[in-house]
């Protein structure tokens, strides 16, 4: 995979476009399948813009930055994704069944390797309709994806070596680390991640401090980038509610979404992509 030929990413979301962005950058050509048009038409622009910040901070060639446009193709379905690609990603909302539907149907285009970005979802159960599942594993990013050097690489019961490599290469090529772990619910990361998340949510419902003095307190005792409120809205907390009661069901009330977290995501405060969540954003 040192010399990927292209790449697909299935979902226009936050995620989606952080993993278009990191191989188009790379110089590596990328498609990004987005049915909603009004999504699809900002994704390209979104990108653009993303590349000209990383050119004034220093984080991003210029020249590389001038290629993306020219390496990135926005379609509409995944009918029309080029067949044989070396790798496609599928980046659509933690659901089972949405995921196994457009998992099978990426898996039509043939591509080399498949991959879910899923964050807790299991690797075996979303392999079950594939008809070739020692070429799927998980390929888990981190949002702001241009930004977190990691990529949890997730191996289910019957993925192939071959897929491992591959994924590790894949990952490498656009300079990112890889971990390898097991397919147990929630992985590594993601249990890490939404035990403090949602521990962070009770302490604010309790009254223990603001949200930005539990976030503080993350980053001076800690060291954490980030806390893990803000986090939460940057992950978006519909995904953040998805991947808590998911992950509950199975290890019970340690995952058990807290009341603030259902009632800002009924209310549509979904974090940064809204404007509100825990925080006020304004970009």
């Amino acid at each position: 995979m040192s010399g990927i030929r292209g790449v697909g990413v299935i979902g226009g979301g936050t995620m989606g476009i952080g993993i278009a962005y990191v191989f188009a950058t790379s110089g590596i050509p990328t498609t990004v399948v987005e049915p909603d048009v009004g999504r699809a038409t900002a994704l390209r622009s979104a990108l653009l813009g993303r590349a000209r910040r990383g050119v004034e901070r220093g984080k991003l060639d210029a020249a590389r930055a001038d290629a993306l446009d020219g390496l990135l193709s926005v379609i509409g379905t995944i009918e029309a994704l080029s067949g044989g690609l070396d790798l496609v990603v599928e980046s659509v909302p933690e659901r089972m069944a949405l995921k196994a539907e457009v998992l099978a149907a990426a898996e039509r285009r043939k591509p080399g390797l498949l991959a879910t970005n899923t964050t807790a979802l299991s690797i075996d159960e979303l392999a079950a309709g594939l008809a070739r599942p020692e070429a799927f594993l998980g390929m888990h990013f981190f949002n702001p994806v241009w930004s977190l050097p990691l990529v949890e690489i997730v191996r289910g019961e019957a993925t192939g070596d071959r897929a491992i490599a591959a994924a590790r290469s894949a990952s490498t090529a656009i300079g990112k680390e890889s971990i390898l772990v097991r397919n147990v619910p929630g992985f590594a990361t993601s249990r890490l991640d939404n035990i403090a998340a949602l521990e962070a949510m009770r302490m604010l419902e309790e009254g223990v401090a603001d949200a930005a003095d539990i976030d503080r307190a993350a980053v001076l005792a800690y060291q954490h980038p980030i806390g893990p409120l803000r986090l939460s809205d940057v992950v978006g907390l519909d995904v953040r509610l998805d991947v808590a009661r998911n992950l509950s069901r199975i290890y019970g009330e340690r995952y058990a979404p807290p009341a603030i977290l259902t009632t800002l995501v009924e209310r549509g405060d979904l974090g940064r992509k809204t404007g509100r969540g825990f925080f006020e954003w304004t970009t």
